[in-house]
């Protein structure tokens, strides 16, 4: 058996059969080859959107592909190729470092580029699909097959390859594209309250104020265990916002382009009285009710009870199903 725990950032203490890492396209195609890839399989990024809720019974699989190169450049933009193994907030800070607009927005989201691609991960105002050309990848009989973005089926976290027959599609590179012209997204929570404390607007700048947000909310999964944002905002009409405006005046919102509205989940657990509560071992963080955390010990049936409980509450109170966006393994 092969520890997982410092392959979950839940921190929940479970072991896989098998665990297996390439650092190459060519090595994941010879492993196929050769049978090493038996299935049950579970293909992980940095784990940072799973709970493990018992020990798992196959091989879990990851990528070590490296590596960010340049494939196209003009005065505007720039096209990079980035592998599936480098940790997301690294390609971020390299994105920064050169001057590339697009991903500051994302700085500090925990994983790694390839399950970054395949969850459509997001943060103030900006989707990771708003800046990806092409996801390569190689399925379970070692073809490789380029996806264009339009075959990826982005969604609000979601994506083509989180659908059940492509759990055995694997992301080894994303091809992305950023711009060299300066522009932000700035009119999502607190940003622009923050950068008051700056005398000018700058790339760093913004990622620095993204960070200390996200800091000044998230707990360390080092120190606590968690998954950041445990639940999805869930999206609903504009019939149902109206309604409960009535018994709600200050319920906030976000206007989506479909003429649909999204509401922050964080804020209707904490309206709910969860927020800093806990349930045995887990916990709803106490500064920012959107996260759930192991405060030591827990398991994933621990978490999920929470979890449960935490729904139940916003169900009853405001009529609203919310759902995990963390992946029950």
């Amino acid at each position: 058996m092969y520890s997982l725990l410092s392959h979950n950032t839940f921190g929940i203490d479970v072991s896989a059969a098998r665990f297996l890492e390439y650092a190459s396209v060519g090595e994941l195609q010879q492993q196929i080859a050769q049978g090493a890839v038996t299935t049950p399989f579970l293909h992980i990024g940095g784990g940072s959107n799973l709970l493990f809720t018992k020990d798992y019974d196959g091989l879990i699989l990851h990528s070590c592909i490296e590596g960010i190169e340049v494939t196209e450049e003009d005065e505007r933009t720039v096209s990079v190729r980035v592998g599936a193994g480098v940790v997301w907030d690294d390609f971020v800070a390299y994105c920064v470092a050169h001057g590339w607009y697009g991903a500051e927005n994302l700085s500090l989201i925990p994983g790694e580029v390839g399950a970054g691609a395949v969850q459509n991960i997001g943060a103030y105002g900006v989707e990771v699909k708003d800046l990806i050309t092409a996801v390569e990848t190689v399925n379970i009989q070692g073809d490789q097959r380029v996806y264009s973005i339009e075959e990826c089926g982005y969604a609000y976290r979601n994506s083509i390859f989180k659908r059940p027959e492509n759990k055995s599609v694997f992301v080894t590179y994303v091809r992305f594209r950023l711009s060299k012209e300066e522009y932000y997204t700035l009119d999502y929570g607190t940003i622009r309250q923050e950068l008051g404390k700056y005398p000018e607007l700058t790339l760093p700048v913004v990622r620095k104020v993204i960070i200390d947000i996200r800091e000044s909310k998230l707990p360390d999964p080092k120190v606590m265990g968690n998954a950041g944002s445990f639940f999805m905002n869930p999206i609903v009409s504009k019939e149902k916002l109206l309604a409960l405006q009535q018994e709600y005046p200050q319920i906030p919102y976000y206007e989506l382009s479909d003429g649909q509205v999204k509401i922050p989940a964080g804020w209707m657990i904490d309206q709910c009285g969860w927020k800093g509560k806990s349930l045995g071992p887990a916990a709803v963080h106490d500064k920012q009710a959107l996260v759930l955390v192991n405060r030591g010990g827990a398991k994933g049936s621990d978490i999920i009870a929470l979890s449960d409980a935490v729904r139940a509450s916003v169900r009853e109170k405001f009529g609203i199903d919310i759902h995990p966006e963390v992946n029950f393994v």
